[in-house]
């Protein structure tokens, strides 16, 4: 940050602490003169804050009534943008959902009336926010990742012995958090949930950033959720023709390729952590399919059959 701009901000927050002061106490509070003092209002001014000169003997200046914030440039897109996002802040899991009521307020407040009534016209229930994490450790996690510091940290028992790693990025997934990091103890890369984790201080040497092998943190958590180690893909994929339209199908395939073929079929490729889980996901259509392929998934298809049909022989016969 600038000197002038830092010296602006420190104008302003005295000027929020104290409504009227006079130019000669802001110069000597700021340790500059007068002259620079007149300067600096003037540019604030010019930022849109209403700053009242005070006439007078020793003369001064007052913080206008309803200038405490910084003028909001927000168009109404980034408004409605904002106020969504504040409104579902707690299921980031980080803990801040006072500091996010508290920050929707006051965007309100200085929003003209008629993007205001658009604003509160957004109300939805959100979902619930999961393993809850104390904004103070995703600040502390967050600084050794950017400052690129070894991280000393209990883990899970946190009364053990602390654990040191490299922390290399942090990813936000359905509601949680987790710190990519190299173990230093293991030598290997590991995943971390951030609500099981808590800093110790101080922490310690920079280190020298490794490359995470499946390119970024990102890819290297949805790899791990998929049982895969480096890749971020699932270990069994197969493919399939199934008796129903791509239209049909396509609303429920997440992670899946769908090819619409005609005559009321389409092909389907999804993976899973096994050859059952794909069939899983296949015969909840309820539909008839055809294998394509691998042959792994063929083989595990006739498996299931038979599972089945032992089922059905087994079951007992239907109440009269």
């Amino acid at each position: 940050m600038s000197g002038t701009s830092s010296r602006m901000l420190s104008m302003l927050s005295l000027l929020q602490a104290r409504r009227e002061w006079a130019g000669s106490a802001l110069a000597d509070r700021l340790g500059i003169s007068t002259r620079t003092v007149r300067r600096d209002v003037d540019r604030l001014r010019e930022l849109g804050y209403r700053i009242d000169a005070i006439k007078g003997p020793a003369g001064g200046y007052r913080l206008a009534a309803g200038s405490e914030l910084p003028p909001l440039l927000f168009d109404e897109e980034q408004a409605v943008a904002v106020s969504i996002a504040l409104q579902n802040a707690g299921a980031s899991g980080a803990g801040i959902d006072e500091a996010a009521a508290r920050a929707l307020a006051t965007v309100r407040q200085v929003m003209p009336s008629r993007l205001r009534q658009r604003v509160d016209g957004i109300r939805f229930e959100r979902a619930d926010a999961g393993a809850r994490v104390d904004a103070a450790v995703l600040e502390a996690v967050s600084d050794a990742v950017t400052r690129r510091l070894v991280l000393r940290f209990g883990y899970g028992d946190v009364d053990g012995p602390p654990r040191r790693a490299e922390p290399h990025g942090l990813v936000a997934r359905d509601a949680r958090w987790y710190l990519v990091a190299w173990d230093l103890d293991r030598a290997d890369w590991r995943v971390f949930r951030l609500d099981r984790l808590v800093p110790r201080t101080p922490a310690g040497p920079r280190f020298a950033p490794r490359a995470i092998p499946s390119g970024d943190a990102v890819g290297f958590v949805a790899a791990r959720f998929k049982g895969s180690a480096e890749e971020d893909r699932w270990p069994c994929v197969g493919e399939v023709v199934i008796q129903l339209s791509a239209r049909e199908v396509r609303p429920w395939i997440e992670d899946g390729d769908v090819t619409d073929l005609g005559d009321g079929r389409s092909r389907l490729v999804v993976g899973s952590w096994s050859w059952m889980g794909v069939l899983a996901s296949l015969t909840r259509f309820d539909a008839p399919f055809e294998v394509v392929g691998p042959q792994p998934l063929a083989e595990a298809a006739a498996v299931l059959a038979e599972r089945l049909r032992s089922a059905q022989s087994a079951s007992p016969p239907a109440p009269s």
